[in-house]
């Protein structure tokens, strides 16, 4: 076997304190680690990326066995990995951004006709629910990455 590619950097051996639960979509990922990084602080985190990201642990949406199989999967991360700062990310459109923008999953969980409003007050309610889940006294932060209609991407605290 060879070696593609060898770090200088060695295997750091303690675990995050932080899980970050965001969308799989690949248009945010950059933005993400920069806002991890730059404003709140975080470099060394655990990562459970997929999609609908925080959304994907809601119970509501049609779908009744995936948000019970992701949340024993986040349960499974924070008990095993001593997890202290859980972080929940939404994204999608500002109130006067691109449709484009919205999360891939709430339009599949949600009929076509919703307006942009309507996804984020979802979005918001499902933030709210997760934030009364005892997730074992661990600490529970939510934000939005929201797309603004000149196309630059904010996050904002739910």
């Amino acid at each position: 076997m060879t070696n593609i590619h060898l770090t200088e950097r060695e295997w750091n051996r303690q675990r995050p304190q932080s899980l970050v639960i965001a969308c799989s979509d690949g248009r945010l990922q950059e933005d993400l680690d920069e806002f991890l990084y730059s404003d709140l602080g975080i470099t060394h985190y655990d990562r459970l990326y997929a999609p609908g990201g925080a959304g994907a642990l809601a119970s509501r949406g049609g779908e009744l066995l995936r948000p019970g199989q992701f949340q024993r999967d986040c349960s499974f991360l924070l008990q095993s990995h001593g997890i202290q700062d859980l972080y929940l990310i939404f994204h999608g459109p500002a109130e006067d951004g691109p449709r484009e923008a919205l999360c891939g999953d709430y339009l599949r969980k949600l009929p076509p006709s919703t307006s942009v409003s309507e996804f984020r007050r979802r979005q918001q309610e499902d933030a709210d629910e997760l934030k009364r889940i005892d997730w074992d006294n661990v600490r529970v932060h939510c934000y939005r990455c929201e797309i603004r209609a000149d196309n630059r991407i904010q996050f904002v605290e739910l």
